[in-house]
C-alpha cells in the first residue's frame, strides 16, 4: 500500500490523468470546490458532479459506501484516495454512468475489501449466499472503474466451520459496465459477471485487468469482453489432487448469443502443472435452460491448464460438450492440442464474428 492518506490535491495529481489534474487549484467545499472552478470546462456536469473520497478525511467523504449515497441521480464522478476500504458498497439501479477513478497510477493503492462468504452467518439470521457475499455490487449501467482493486479477502482455513465457500469480490450486473487497469482478489467466485434478471443482456468489458482465484473465479451470465487481461489461478494446500479449480463458469443464457469472450489475455498458475481446468460450464437452478458460452482467443494458456482436458462438467446432466466452448489461435503448454475432441475449436470464418466490437455491439467503451 501507498504511504499515508493524501490530501485532496496530492491524491488528485498522483495519477488520474489530464482530465482531472485542474483539481490541483480546487478550493475545499460546495460547488467552488470543482476541479475545473465555478465555470471552467470541459463540463459543469462533471464539476457539479465530482465527489473526492479519502480515508484520512481530507476529500468529501471517508468511505466509498458514504460517497455513493451522496450521489443522487445519474453522471457522478468519484475520485478515491488511495488507502484500503474495508466496507461493502452497493451501487443501486438509480445511479447510471458512474465512474470511480483510483487516485494513484496503482491499482494496488486504492483496495475495497470485505471478508463476507456465501455460508456467514447474517446479523439477522440465515446466511449471506453467493450474492450476499459480494464486497462491492454494481446495479447501475453505465458504471466505469478505472485503476481499483476490488477483493474479498475470506479465507477457507480461516472458517473451517463454514461450508459454503463462496467469497465474491465485484458482482456486477448492469449494462455498459467496464473495467479498466483493475484488479480482482479473491479465492472462489471472485468476479461474478452477471445481469439484472434473467432476460437482461448485460455488456461488460474488462481491460488490462487482473483476476485471481480458484473455483469459478470467474462466472455468471454477462455478455463480457475480457482483452489483455491476466487470470492468475491460486496454489492450494487444502486439496491432495487435481483439479484444484476452475477458471470460468460461465452461465449464459440460451437466447444469448454470445457469453465470454477473452482475447489477447494470459492465464498462469501457482498450482502444479495441469492442476487447473479452464471451465466448467455452470447451468444454475434458476435457469435450467441455460447454455454457457466461453470463447478463448489469441490467448497464452500456461503450464497449470490441463491440455488433455481443459474443460469438466459441474453436474452429470449439462455435459460440457453441450455448451458453447471454443478455443482460436491460442499458445502455451495449456493450449496443446493433444485430444481435438477435448478442445472445440473456431474457424477462422467464426473468428471473424468473436470479437469486442460484435459482442459489445452499438457500445464503444
Amino acid at each position: 500500500m501507498a504511504e499515508g492518506p493524501l490530501g485532496r490535491r496530492a491524491f488528485v495529481a498522483a495519477g488520474i490523468g489530464a482530465v482531472l489534474a485542474p483539481a490541483l487549484a480546487a478550493p475545499a467545499r460546495a460547488a467552488a470546490r470543482s476541479p475545473f472552478g465555478p465555470h471552467g470546462s470541459p463540463s459543469a456536469r462533471l464539476t457539479a458532479r465530482t465527489l473526492y473520497v479519502d480515508p484520512g478525511g481530507r476529500g468529501d467523504h471517508t468511505t466509498v459506501q458514504a460517497a455513493v449515497n451522496a450521489a443522487s441521480g445519474s453522471g457522478y464522478t468519484l475520485v478515491v484516495a488511495a488507502g484500503t476500504y474495508r466496507e461493502t458498497v452497493a451501487v443501486g439501479a438509480d445511479l447510471t454512468e458512474m465512474t470511480w477513478i483510483g487516485a494513484s497510477r496503482d491499482p494496488r493503492d486504492v483496495v475495497v475489501v470485505y471478508d463476507n462468504a456465501g455460508g456467514t452467518p447474517k446479523p439477522g439470521g440465515g446466511t449471506y449466499g453467493t450474492t450476499g457475499s459480494a464486497t462491492t455490487t454494481v446495479r447501475a449501467d453505465g458504471f466505469t472503474a478505472r485503476r481499483i482493486t476490488f477483493a474479498n479477502d475470506w479465507l477457507r482455513a480461516d472458517h473451517p466451520e463454514i461450508t459454503g465457500t463462496q467469497a465474491v469480490a465485484v458482482k456486477v450486473q448492469g449494462d455498459r459496465s467496464a473495467f479498466v487497469g483493475c484488479r480482482f482478489l479473491g479465492h472462489q467466485d471472485t468476479l461474478y459477471a452477471d445481469s439484472m434478471a434473467l432476460g437482461t443482456f448485460a455488456r461488460q468489458y474488462y481491460r488490462d485487468c487482473y483476476v485471481e482465484g480458484d473455483v469459478d473465479f470467474v462466472f455468471g451470465r454477462a455478455t463480457a469482453v475480457f482483452e489483455r487481461c491476466h487470470f492468475r489461478a491460486l496454489n492450494r494446500t487444502d486439496l491432495a489432487g487435481a483439479p484444484y479449480g476452475f477458471v470460468f463458469a460461465p452461465s449464459t443464457a440460451v437466447a444469448d448469443p454470445r457469453g465470454y469472450l477473452v482475447t489477447a489475455s494470459l492465464v498462469t498458475s501457482g498450482a502444479p502443472d495441469a492442476y487447473y481446468k479452464l471451465a466448467r460450464p455452470w447451468v444454475p437452478g434458476s435457469d435450467t435452460t441455460a447454455r454457457p458460452m466461453l470463447t478463448v482467443r489469441d490467448s497464452r494458456l500456461t503450464a497449470g491448464i490441463d491440455a488433455v482436458a481443459p474443460y469438466a462438467d459441474m453436474s452429470d446432466t449439462h455435459p460440457w460438450q453441450s455448451q458453447r466452448f471454443a478455443e482460436y489461435r491460442n499458445t502455451g503448454p495449456g493450449a496443446v492440442i493433444s485430444v481435438p475432441e477435448n478442445r472445440p475449436r473456431l474457424t477462422p470464418a467464426e473468428a471473424e464474428s468473436a470479437t469486442r466490437e460484435v459482442y459489445l455491439g452499438d457500445w464503444c467503451p
